[in-house]
């Protein structure tokens, strides 16, 4: 199994994570986690489908879950608008981060995401400002933060709730600056080329793993996730439980610091 999926080129697991049948986080959070109850709202503008936020139980320890949420018909998607946030989607992640930290519980990122909703009233609503602020205060929130990536996780629509202390990676997920369409438009002037982008970006599991973004890969069922639902859920909760039972023995201080030295060693650089 495992040499089968290294087979996969990124372009054969970019169309894999597109699969209408891929699980999504309304499969996975109530296979992983217990007592679940979703809060909403940002206390600003409103509340964001394309982000669940609220809090339960991962084997009994108290946790608060932000996931991007996908869909699997267009009833579905456009409910959550293709799992493409708005500013008050990060806003609300925020607001219940900085509740998390208020009562000492880890915060858990489920990622999956082809990037930030890019239209005129996301941007009148600050998109960018939303974003950044995210990235910002994740890096000192004072409770471990562990993400993982589901699917696609792409531009800063992931980023703003990739700042944590841990990223697990399903194995045929793809973490990447901008979505390979994006890419091979700016590029090449030609989006059509979206494989060739796929192929030259290096986003897929073993890439950032090998960046130091990610620091595990979370094994699929053979033929993807889609296949074994309950396998994968499983394999999920295992490394969460093992992540934060490790980051929740940190003194806050260490925490912090180890987070922000993750980051700050990401990237090639010369300095002239």
């Amino acid at each position: 199994m495992e040499q089968e999926q290294q087979r996969r080129t990124a372009w054969e697991r970019q169309l894999l994570i597109r699969d209408k049948n891929r699980p999504t986080v309304r499969d996975y959070i109530p296979r992983i986690f217990t007592d679940f109850y979703e809060l909403h709202g940002d206390r600003g503008y409103g509340d964001d489908g394309a982000i669940i936020g609220g809090i339960g139980r991962l084997n009994g320890v108290p946790v608060t879950v932000l996931a991007q949420v996908k869909g699997r018909n267009l009833k579905e998607n456009k409910a959550s608008n293709f799992s493409m946030p708005h500013p008050e989607g990060y806003r609300k992640a925020l607001r219940l981060a900085h509740q998390a930290e208020k009562f000492h519980r880890p915060v858990i990122c489920l990622i999956d995401t082809p990037g930030a909703f890019c239209g005129v009233e996301a941007e009148e609503r600050g998109q960018g400002e939303a974003i950044a602020r995210n990235i910002a205060e994740f890096m000192m929130l004072k409770t471990p933060v562990i993400a993982v990536v589901l699917g696609e996780a792409a531009s800063g629509g992931a980023l703003a709730l990739g700042v944590c202390d841990a990223m697990g990676m399903l194995e045929n997920s793809l973490y990447t600056v901008i979505s390979p369409r994006g890419a091979a438009s700016i590029l090449w002037k030609d989006a059509s080329r979206e494989q060739d982008a796929c192929e030259v970006m290096q986003i897929t599991a073993e890439d950032m793993l090998r960046f130091g973004v990610a620091e595990a890969i979370i094994p699929e069922p053979e033929g993807g996730a889609q296949n074994d639902i309950d396998k994968i859920s499983g394999n999920i909760k295992e490394y969460l439980v093992k992540t934060i039972a490790e980051k929740l023995q940190k003194d806050i201080d260490v925490l912090q610091k180890e987070r922000y030295t993750k980051f700050r060693k990401i990237g090639v650089f010369q300095e002239n």
